[in-house]
């Protein structure tokens, strides 16, 4: 198998835009945690699904091999502008595009100047220290008609693609748990999961992808993401999940904790 490590994380900007804010600053630690032990892995390249990067007529992957500029989150303004400089293994995406036919998707590559890098992709590569000449991204979009199923097997045929060229990889799935956000405004150092029954599923769930439990996960998945409000169905996880063929060992959770009421967690994989 092609994959030599995987993680879940966060798509919140709030650990990078505002670490200075203890539960955001657990998150940020955390996500630098995970970041040390990816490089660690000696990947080659890294496949990167995110759910804040919408699409509705395609699967989009980024075939421009760098990016760069500055983003300004649509919710988070006020904390800040995010500069990024990303590098794609272009070889890479293009045989992603190239192979999604295989499983009933129409593809296309994202090749232009100015294209808007989502907050989740930034943030992830900022703090994991990703999207370098050294560790260059395979970036894919959440199509927002697909299902978890369907994105299952996008994170499949990516790391095929990866196993075709000889590559090792790196898998990231970025988004969060639950994902309600308080609607009035709250003390930041006092954030917490906006619903109790809501951090109870996010425990739940993370305490199955520990033991490795992926029977009883694809059970309860369904209900915790509507239960919970998972983020965009808990696709990005489904992503790892296909790019680990149905399974890994268990998982180690580095950090856990709210996000201005959502549910991050950075957890890292044991394959």
């Amino acid at each position: 198998m092609p994959v030599v490590s995987a993680f879940l994380v966060p798509g919140s900007p709030l650990p990078l835009l505002k670490p200075d804010n203890l539960p955001w600053g657990r998150l940020a630690a955390a996500y630098q945690r995970a970041g040390r032990a990816l490089a660690a892995s000696r990947p080659d390249a890294v496949l990167l699904y995110s759910t804040q990067w919408y699409a509705v007529l395609d699967e989009q992957w980024l075939t421009r091999r760098k990016s760069a500029g500055v983003h300004v989150d649509d919710n988070w303004h006020e904390h800040g502008e995010m500069k990024f400089d990303i590098a794609s293994d272009t070889e890479l995406a293009h045989a992603c595009v190239a192979a999604s036919a295989r499983i009933g998707v129409h593809a296309r590559g994202v090749n232009y100047d100015g294209f808007p890098i989502d907050s989740g992709t930034i943030s992830a590569c900022a703090l994991m220290g990703i999207g370098t000449s050294a560790l260059p991204l395979v970036a894919a979009s959440n199509n927002l008609y697909h299902s978890p199923e369907q994105t299952e097997k996008l994170g499949a045929l990516a790391a095929a693609c990866a196993d075709d060229q000889g590559k090792r990889v790196a898998v990231v799935g970025v988004g969060e748990l639950s994902s309600v956000a308080f609607s009035d405004q709250i003390e930041l150092g006092a954030d917490r999961i906006s619903d109790p029954e809501h951090d109870k599923w996010n425990q739940r769930v993370l305490q199955l992808i520990e033991s490795g439990d992926v029977p009883q996960l694809r059970r309860v998945l369904p209900d915790f993401a509507k239960e919970a409000r998972a983020d965009m169905g808990f696709k990005h996880f489904y992503w790892i999940l296909g790019a680990l063929q149905g399974r890994f060992a268990g998982a180690r959770v580095h950090g856990y904790g709210p996000l201005y009421g959502s549910g991050g967690a950075v957890v890292e994989f044991t394959l």
